[in-house]
């Protein structure tokens, strides 16, 4: 079942363990609004490992500050970056730079791409960590 958050600055679908943002033209992604997508995860994931996608369709402003506080949540695993846009990605490319911990960063063309690869990341940091417990 998917679910649907609206924000002031674009809206959240909420899918089994992944999280889907789409910034509304313009907006800006900073660090009280990343704190808003970490926090729906949270109440929509409770304790499980959750995945990010930006599904970027429209142009919009991203403070690379996100990434840091990002990688430091201790639920989100992996984060991925959508756009069919050759140019949006390699800006993602450099973004990637500031998500500075072991959690994976995907860059893709497709939004299908994207949540395949995503389920595969939870699925693998799962399984791992209960092989560890």
């Amino acid at each position: 079942m998917i679910k649907k958050v609206q924000l002031d600055c674009g809206v959240i679908w909420v899918h089994d363990r992944i999280l889907v943002n789409e910034m509304n033209e313009g907006a800006l992604l900073d660090v009280q609004t990343n704190r808003e997508i970490l926090q729906i995860g949270c109440n929509n994931f409770g304790k499980e490992f959750f995945g990010y996608i930006s599904h970027r369709i429209n142009s919009y402003a991203v403070n690379p500050m996100v990434y840091r506080e990002s990688a430091e949540h201790p639920q989100l695993k992996a984060i991925a970056v959508v756009s069919e846009n050759k140019q949006v990605r390699e800006t993602a490319r450099l973004e990637q730079q500031f998500y500075t911990n072991k959690n994976s960063f995907g860059i893709f063309s497709s939004l299908e791409e994207a949540k395949d690869w995503m389920n595969e990341q939870i699925n693998s940091y799962s399984k791992a960590n209960s092989l560890s417990e």
